[in-house]
């Protein structure tokens, strides 16, 4: 029974940090965000809001720079300051805000945004116990192959989860009467809007699918559906 203690204090660890990493992310949120009160943005989103048949969609933004968009599994969409600031002045549409808010929603129809609340501590907790398990059975290496599966595993499951949520957005956009043009014209603009480095990772180790393959997914659902 013994030598199986430090595997399950790994994996007790890593439980409590995950626990805690979620509840430390959803408190950040709780704490720096505000509803959305931009009446022309608000359009769109009730655009949004009747194809899904809901009362209204809840947008907040979070106040911090970066730009980006995240879900919480309760339903609440988050849009940084940063993003919104690019639509005030005037970087990007209404239409493609609405892309990104339809992206997000995605993620928590699909049962994505649970799993996207781990943040950085999470992924990290994990990592540590990948490491003090793999150590035991392969000593010397078994830290370097707990860091590399974990970043392999971290980057596969965000990339099929953001090709799932452009599917979704594509379609809801669609039934919206928005349609998917502002969806690709967004995401030709990620990489400047982020500031991304073209070839700073190799497309398996990033955590989002490369810009033209989105968009080629998205035009091969448009040739699909007929549109």
């Amino acid at each position: 029974m013994l030598r199986f203690t430090p595997i399950l204090l790994a994996i007790i660890y890593a439980l409590v940090m995950y626990r805690f990493s979620v509840w430390r992310t959803r408190s950040e949120l709780n704490a720096r965000s505000t509803e959305l009160a931009d009446p022309h943005l608000k359009r769109v989103v009730d655009r949004l809001a009747r194809a899904l048949d809901l009362p209204r969609i809840r947008v907040m933004i979070y106040e911090i720079d970066p730009v980006n968009g995240l879900a919480d599994p309760d339903g609440r969409i988050f849009i940084t300051r940063g993003f919104y600031r690019k639509f005030q002045q005037g970087e990007i549409s209404a239409e493609e805000m609405a892309s990104v808010i339809a992206h997000e929603m995605g993620h928590v129809a699909l049962g994505h945004a649970r799993r996207r609340m781990i943040d950085f501590s999470g992924q990290n907790a994990l990592r540590t116990a990948m490491a003090m398990v793999l150590s035991r059975i392969l000593p010397g290496i078994g830290i370097w192959i707990a860091n590399t599966l974990t970043t392999l595993l971290a980057a596969r499951l965000s990339r099929g989860d953001e090709y799932e949520a452009d599917e979704y957005a594509a379609a809801l956009l669609t039934k919206a009467g928005i349609g998917t043009g502002a969806q690709k014209t967004l995401f030709s603009k990620l990489d400047r809007l982020t500031q991304a480095r073209a070839g700073a990772a190799p497309a398996w180790l990033m955590s989002h699918p490369k810009t033209a393959e989105r968009i080629a997914a998205i035009e091969a659902l448009e040739a699909k559906w007929g549109t």
